[in-house]
């Protein structure tokens, strides 16, 4: 690999691209770096993957508050018919015009005391829905933010990926295991686990100087990045079965999944 690509590489612009953060001319720039060399396409390839794990991982629910009040108009005004006759002075016509204009008068302005009524309710209504929005908002940032922290981590060059597959006693389980020496961050995916007895659980183990230290419990509703305790000087990980609730000693003939690690 040239130097060029290397440092294009460790400028920051594929991540920003991804992002959606780059300039015209800088966007330009990545996409003739992915076209033109199968290094940089790689590295674009590996953040695409690495950023649809996060974002899997911490899926976030729509609101559940929406604004469903819609405004109704009230559109019906007051027909009125009148067919006079000939024959009656025009005084009285005058008369029932006047008494007629008085009713519509009296109408209106109670349609639009109404209205403004419900203007008011509905105005209520939206107000609360924004103080909802916006406390969703202020939540959906810190997530954001534990989502980038969580990219970072897996796109730091530091980062050793190790995967868990299931032995016969558990075929369909798999894990990943993301592990940082250098930062001493410790994150695992949870992919695919078996359902167990209710009375059962798996627990994850870190093998140090001869003895299994206890990182916690894997639950099979728990279908997320999340960090689990970093042990420095670990030689591998196990995941056993134990007894709901977890065990303090590792039941190892019960294990399921393990892996060496570097």
């Amino acid at each position: 690999m040239n130097e060029k690509i290397i440092t294009f590489l460790n400028s920051g612009l594929l991540e920003k691209y991804l992002l959606g953060e780059t300039s015209s001319e800088e966007t330009k720039q990545v996409e003739t770096y992915i076209s033109r060399h199968p290094e940089v396409e790689n590295a674009y390839n590996t953040l695409q993957f690495n950023l649809e794990i996060v974002a899997k991982s911490n899926a976030v629910e729509a609101p559940k508050n929406i604004l469903n009040n819609i405004l109704e108009e009230l559109d019906e005004k007051p027909v009125i018919k009148m067919n006079a006759s000939k024959k009656y002075k025009k005084w009285h016509k005058l008369s029932i015009a006047a008494s007629i204009a008085a009713l519509i008068f009296a109408g209106q302005s109670f349609y639009l005391h109404i209205k403004n009524q419900k203007l008011s309710e509905e105005n209520q209504v939206v107000v609360d829905e924004i103080f909802d929005l916006r406390s969703d908002i202020q939540n959906n940032n810190k997530k954001l933010d534990d989502i980038m922290h969580q990219f970072k981590q897996l796109n730091d060059p530091e980062t050793y990926k190790y995967i868990m597959q299931g032995n016969s006693r558990a075929k369909n389980l798999k894990t990943v295991a993301y592990i940082n020496p250098k930062e001493k961050t410790s994150m695992i995916d949870v992919v695919s686990l078996p359902q167990l007895p209710k009375e059962q659980c798996y627990q994850i183990w870190a093998e140090l100087q001869g003895k299994m230290v206890s990182l916690g419990i894997l639950s099979e509703t728990d279908r997320q990045l999340r960090a689990i305790p970093y042990t420095e000087d670990a030689l591998g990980l196990n995941i056993t079965i134990e007894p709901k609730g977890g065990n303090t000693v590792a039941s190892l003939e019960n294990s399921v999944a393990e892996i060496q690690l570097k």
